[in-house]
């Protein structure tokens, strides 16, 4: 496993990676909560959860957004 460079926290996704995910469900793009480390999808109202910086993309673990 490889380590993120050294100014960018083990806990945060890579930006680049951020620009290209998009909503599994809806294909629509996904807003990056750093706070909670989830990845927001408004139009499925879902919230994707990040864990150790790896961006969990399967609706089944996904939080329901209300």
């Amino acid at each position: 496993m490889s380590n993120p460079p050294a100014d960018r926290p083990a806990d945060t996704v890579d930006p680049k990676l951020l620009e290209i995910l998009v909503c599994p469900l809806t294909k629509c793009p996904l807003e990056y909560d750093a706070e909670k480390q989830e990845l927001i999808s408004r139009a499925a109202k879902l919230a994707y959860p990040i864990r150790d910086g790896i961006p969990i993309m399967l609706p089944e673990e996904a939080r329901r957004l209300d």
